[in-house]
C-alpha cells in the first residue's frame, strides 16, 4: 500500500470512530450545534482522504498513462472527479 492509501485510511479510521460518536452523541440527544460541528469535522476529514488518493492517483497512474502516451483518458477522470468535488 503507497502512502497516499495509508494517509486515507488512517484518515477514514479517524472519521468511522466520529462518526460512531456522533450517532451516541444523537442517541444521547445531545446539543445539536455540537453534533454538526462533529459532522463538519468529518466532512474536512473525507474531502483530506479524497485528495490524499486523487494525489497519490495523479503521480502515478495519470503520471505512468501520459508517459506511455495514453493519458487524455486519465486527464479526463481526474477533471470529471474535479468538477464534482468543486459542485
Amino acid at each position: 500500500m503507497n502512502e497516499g492509501k495509508k494517509k486515507a485510511l488512517n484518515l477514514l479510521k479517524t472519521t468511522k470512530g466520529q462518526v460512531e460518536g456522533i450517532i451516541k452523541m444523537i442517541e444521547d440527544d445531545r446539543y445539536c450545534v455540537d453534533i454538526s460541528k462533529q459532522i463538519l469535522s468529518i466532512i474536512g476529514l473525507l474531502k483530506k482522504a479524497n485528495l490524499s488518493i486523487l494525489d497519490q492517483h495523479i503521480k502515478s497512474c495519470v503520471k505512468d498513462a501520459i508517459l506511455e502516451g495514453h493519458g487524455d483518458e486519465k486527464i479526463e477522470e481526474i477533471i470529471n472527479v474535479i468538477d464534482k468535488y468543486v459542485k
